[in-house]
Parts: C-alpha cells; sequence; structure tokens
C-alpha cells in the first residue's frame, strides 16, 4: 500500500559501494557489458589513455601485446604518471589513478587540453574489474611498480630502477569472474588501433600476439585523408585525392578528409577527441549543413541548378561520398556514458563554418571536378524521385494492418515485437518445413526465392523495385535508410536461416550488406541473427546427435570408436530436414545455436563489404587468395 513501509527496511539495507566495488557491482554501468564487447573495451580505454598523451604533444608509440598467459599490456612512451604523494588524497599519485574514480589528468588542472577515455574512470575501472594487473611508471628519472588484485593494491609503490625512459605500462588479465569470456581477438584489436593511427597523424601503433607471432604496425602521416583513401581503396572514385580542410576557433579543431566514389550509398564516420560519435551529434550536423548549402549554392552559379528547380536534399549530395570527420574539443560533452553522440552545441556553427570555407575554396580552384561531383548529385535526385514511387509499395498503414503485409509471409500470433521472432528462410522447400515446424505464437517465416539484389551496386529505385527486399522491409516495418525507425520493427529477432553451402553463404552475404548498407540501427540494436542449422545427423543403432562441425564429429567419432555401425548425413540444405528435425536443431529456443550479429568495427565492416560486394575483382581476388588457409569447410562440385 502506497506511504506503508516493509518491517525489514531499515538503514542497514541501504548498500555503500565504495571506490572500485561499485564497478565489480555494477560492470555494464562503465563498460557497456561484461560480453566480448566490454572486455575489448578494456584494452581501448588503456589505449584512449596513451592517445592523450599523444594528443597532448608528448608520446608517438603506443604497443598493445597479448600475452600467451591471456593477460594484456599497453605501453607507451609519454610522461609516465606521477608517484610521489598526492597533496589531498595522502598516497602515492599512481595508486590515486589505479583506484579512485575520476581521478586523473584531465579534470583541470591543465594536464591535458583536449581528451578521450571514460572522463577519468578509465584506468580505475580496468583494474576494478582485473583479477591480477601490474603498473609500471617511467616517471622522473625511475621505473616504478605496483601490484594489484580486483582492483586492490597488493603491495607499495615501489621504485625498482632507474632509467631515462619516460611512458606508462599496464599489464592485466580480465576477471574470468566478471566476463563471459576473456579471450582477445587479435583482428577486433588491429582494426581499432588501424583507426586511431589514422585519426592521429604520426603515432605508431602496434600490437603483437605472443603465442602466433602475429603483428601489426600503424603509423599514418596523411590523418584523416589517409583514412578515406584506405575505405575508398577498393571502389571506382569520381576524383583522384580527397578533398583535405580543416581549422580552428575558441579552441576547437576541426579536421575533415571527403571523396566521392560512384557507389550510391554514403559512408560517413565521425569522431571527437579520437572517439567515434557513433550517432553523430553537433559536429555531424554542422558538417552536414554546409555540404548541402555549398553544393547548392555552386549547383545553381554553374546552371547545374535553374530557379525553378528545388534544391539538393542532403541525401542527394551525400550519394557516394566517403566522409571523415574529426574535431578535438577541451570539455567535450557527450550523451550517455558509453559516448556515441556529441552534444556541445557551439561545435555545430564551428564546423559548419571550416567546412563551408573549405569546400568552397577547392570548389572555386577545382571546376571541373566540383561539376562532376554537382552532376552525381543530380542524377541522385532523379533516382530519388523514382524510388519514392517504388518507396510507397513497401509502406503499411498500421502495424497491426495484416493486409498490407507480403502474401508469402505466415506470420506469427504475437503482436509483441519483444518475443516475436521472423525466420528469412532459402527457398520454399526449407520456408514450408520451417512453417510447419514452428511455434507459431512467436514464431514469423519469409520465404526468400533465389539470392537478392546486391545492394552494393545498386541504386535506391533498384533496391526497392526488387520483390525480395521489398517483401523483407514490408515485414520488419521500420523502413529504410533515412526513413528508418527501430520503434516500428515487429521483431526484435530478425533470423537469417540459410543451407550450409556455398549457395547458403552468398545468400547470408547478399542479406548481410543489405542490413549493413540500409537497415544499420537493426543490427546496432542486436536484433539481427544468423541461425546454425546442423552439419551432420549421426546415428549409431538407437543413438542419435546433431553435430554443427567438423570437431564435434571428430570427438563424437572417438567417442564411439571410430566409423564402423555408425551412419552420418551431411545436411547441405534446410530441406533436407523434416519440420520437427529443423525445430529440434535450428528453431527451438530451449536447443538451437544464434549467432547475433554485431558491428564491433564499422570501418572494417564498410571495407569488407566493399572487397566481398563491389565491381573491383581484382580487390576480392586479392582478398580470396591472401584469406584461402583460413578456409575450414569447401563444398566441391563432382
Amino acid at each position: 500500500m502506497a506511504g506503508k513501509q516493509s518491517p525489514e527496511y531499515t538503514e542497514s539495507q541501504i548498500q555503500v559501494l565504495e571506490g572500485l566495488e561499485a564497478v565489480r557491482k555494477r560492470p555494464g554501468m562503465y563498460i557497456g557489458s561484461t560480453s566480448v564487447k566490454g572486455l575489448h573495451h578494456l584494452v581501448y580505454e588503456i589505449v584512449d589513455n596513451s592517445i592523450d598523451e599523444a594528443l597532448a604533444g608528448v608520446c608517438d608509440r603506443i604497443q598493445v601485446t597479448l600475452y600467451a598467459d591471456g593477460k594484456v599490456g599497453v605501453r607507451d612512451n609519454g610522461r609516465g604518471v606521477p608517484t610521489g604523494i598526492h597533496p589531498k588524497v595522502g598516497i602515492p599519485t599512481l595508486e590515486v589513478v589505479l583506484t579512485m574514480l575520476h581521478a586523473g589528468g584531465k579534470f583541470g588542472g591543465g594536464g591535458y587540453k583536449v581528451s578521450g577515455g571514460l572522463h577519468g574512470v578509465g584506468l580505475s575501472v580496468v583494474n576494478a574489474l582485473s583479477s591480477e594487473l601490474v603498473a609500471y611508471s617511467r616517471f622522473g628519472g625511475a621505473l616504478s611498480v605496483q601490484h594489484y588484485a580486483k582492483g586492490k593494491p597488493l603491495d607499495a609503490v615501489s621504485e625498482v630502477e632507474k632509467t631515462t625512459e619516460t611512458g606508462f605500462e599496464v599489464v592485466f588479465r580480465p576477471d574470468a569472474e566478471i566476463f563471459e569470456d576473456v579471450h582477445f581477438s587479435f583482428d577486433t584489436l588491429a582494426t581499432r588501433l588501424r583507426e586511431q593511427a589514422f585519426l592521429n597523424s604520426g603515432v605508431l601503433l602496434s600490437l603483437y600476439e605472443e603465442s602466433t607471432g602475429r603483428q601489426v604496425r600503424y603509423h599514418y602521416t596523411g590523418g584523416v585523408v589517409s583514412f578515406v583513401e584506405y575505405l575508398n581503396l577498393n571502389r571506382e572514385v569520381i576524383h583522384p585525392k580527397p578533398i583535405a580542410f580543416g581549422g580552428e576557433k575558441d579552441g576547437v579543431f576541426v579536421e575533415a578528409a571527403v571523396q566521392y566514389n560512384d557507389s550510391y550509398t554514403e559512408t560517413l564516420f565521425t569522431f571527437a577527441n579520437t572517439i567515434r560519435t557513433l550517432e553523430g551529434g553537433s559536429h555531424e550536423a554542422g558538417f552536414k549543413a554546409a555540404l548541402t548549402r555549398v553544393c547548392n549554392d555552386y549547383a545553381r552559379r554553374l546552371g547545374l541548378l535553374k530557379d525553378a528547380d528545388p534544391n539538393l536534399s542532403g541525401d542527394d549530395v551525400r550519394e557516394g561520398l566517403t566522409v571523415i570527420l574529426s574535431v578535438k574539443l577541451p570539455e567535450p560533452q557527450f550523451e550517455g556514458q558509453t559516448k556515441t553522440k556529441l552534444g556541445n552545441s557551439e561545435v555545430r556553427g564551428i564546423t559548419e563554418g571550416i567546412v563551408a570555407d573549405g569546400l568552397s575554396t577547392y570548389f572555386e580552384e577545382n571546376p571541373s571536378i566540383a561539376k562532376r561531383i554537382l552532376e552525381k548529385a543530380i542524377q541522385a535526385v532523379r533516382a530519388r524521385e523514382a524510388a519514392r514511387k517504388a518507396r510507397e509499395l513497401t509502406r503499411r498503414k498500421s502495424v497491426l494492418e495484416s493486409s498490407a503485409l507480403p502474401g508469402k509471409l505466415t506470420d506469427c500470433s504475437s503482436k509483441d515485437p519483444s518475443e516475436s521472432e521472423l525466420y528469412l528462410v532459402e527457398g520454399d522447400s526449407a520456408g514450408g518445413s520451417a512453417k510447419q515446424g514452428r511455434d507459431r505464437q512467436f514464431q514469423a517465416i519469409l520465404p526468400l526465392r533465389g539470392k537478392i539484389l546486391n545492394v552494393e551496386r545498386a541504386r535506391m529505385d533498384k533496391i526497392l523495385g526488387n520483390e525480395e527486399i521489398r517483401a523483407m522491409i514490408t515485414a520488419i516495418g521500420t523502413g529504410i535508410g533515412n526513413e528508418f525507425d527501430i520503434t516500428k520493427a515487429r521483431y526484435h529477432r530478425v533470423v537469417i536461416m540459410t543451407d550450409a553451402d556455398v549457395d547458403g553463404s552468398h545468400i547470408r552475404t547478399l542479406l548481410l550488406t543489405f542490413f549493413y548498407r540500409y537497415m544499420t540501427p537493426l543490427i546496432e540494436a542486436g536484433y539481427v541473427y544468423i541461425a546454425q542449422p546442423p552439419l551432420y545427423l549421426v546415428k549409431k543403432g538407437k543413438q542419435e546427435r546433431y553435430l554443427y562441425d567438423d570437431a564435434a564429429l571428430e570427438s563424437l567419432m572417438k567417442e564411439w570408436g571410430g566409423h564402423d555401425n555408425i551412419n552420418i548425413q551431411r545436411y547441405k540444405g534446410l530441406g533436407e530436414m523434416n519440420a520437427e528435425q529443423l525445430w529440434e536443431t535450428t528453431m527451438n529456443p530451449e536447443t538451437r545455436t544464434l549467432l547475433r550479429v554485431e558491428l564491433e568495427d564499422a570501418a572494417a565492416a564498410d571495407w569488407i563489404f566493399t572487397v566481398l560486394m563491389g565491381d573491383k575483382v581484382e580487390s576480392r581476388r586479392d582478398f580470396i587468395q591472401e584469406n584461402a588457409h583460413q578456409v575450414r569447410n569447401l563444398d566441391t562440385v563432382g
């Protein structure tokens, strides 16, 4: 009853978490999650601290090492951390930054003009979530060391030797009691370090994996220009060199590089103090406004737009555009703990002014390139009108109005998106088994005929003219592109279920390309999954086992004593399973395995989709040759 208190509810039940105990109690509040993504975030936080030293002009080398025993180390050649007694706290300053939240050189005092990281909590959070950690500070002519376990010091800060070097180094082991998985991915870390090397011109970032001997070194002197060239490496560009411009006003530094290619999608990556701003913010808004304004002004001056013609839209002028926008400012205001949107209102006007000046100057000095860019935008206008007409076919008046749904969709009974699933199934045969085997309450089935259109090579009007894609858009309910609205999703699990053969893999890649290019927020929300149908059905007498990979088959063969009186059926198509088998192995929430598609590194994803699905055959051939040794299951014809 309102206003009445339980007799057990007393002051003693109010829990006060001091220091790093709060981090261990609620790690997700500080690093986003305890999944593999959160695990890698630990390394990012330490690297970001070193990047802050680079931004201050006192560091140009950062080394990350994955040790064979599961530890990871990050070392820089910055200033190191002071080790003397902190005047306010009364303990060594090194211990302060390792054990106290919101302690560091980022909170005034002139330590850093600009910085990234978790607003100064990064180092102490990593310490709290590590089962063991050793900190090395090369500062003031000495190397000092301190050991920790789960955020608590095991010994005092001690000076172990004299040195002329400076810098900070941390070696830590993520706590297996906290994280679901404590194995780091070399490739995931490499893509992050490459990104930081692009954004911090002249800084050498390297990664070494002790168990395999793999090593990469990233060092770019071209900054954001090099980043754009990397992203457009496998595309046909409209002008040979990226357009680069930048400037500073009121302590805000703006740097941008843009280059147009012949694709139909935009690639826009924005950063604030080298932190990726996934949701954009004021700097991105300023860039877009400047680009649209300058393109319209110049198109009218060249006579490409007549007085009666409407202005080019933002979508028109960004078609086929690759952009890297980086701003650096003293006190960034990020919306959300994990920094996905820049909120500083003053940055919009500053960015808009610098971009408008830079782009206008370039157009004036390069009129032939400006004309090619604007002609592409005007072609986009015509395609946009055709797309508008095609898009009308995909719209629904109401989520509950089933008459607007595609005829081939077998919908579920539930109208609650959070419990509803949509299976995208390859072919009518598998679609039939899935419809019979599903749970009608929450599982919907949409069979797709053949291979859908490769959206990497198509404009919006052609995409929306494709029947299979139109059916998916209508069934999912969110719309696509700039009209995408995640709140209108009819299903919170969209499951790609294709055959375990070459054609199935191709269809899966085509679907992922579509989702990445036109429904990116669906992936970011964690709504896209890949079903894992079994590869084998193995029978011995009355025993039956479904196996999902060759390793499991090999293990079972050893367990059952070889191949004698044993029957092995290799599934190549979902249609080979009856409804009961498909439910039992692939669709039953109690027994199935689903892989959630995550967008860990957007730049790497953009690059790989361009290589695999784009027009450049040479790039695709080179990629296949370089990675052929990693193939584990290869279907052969004959």
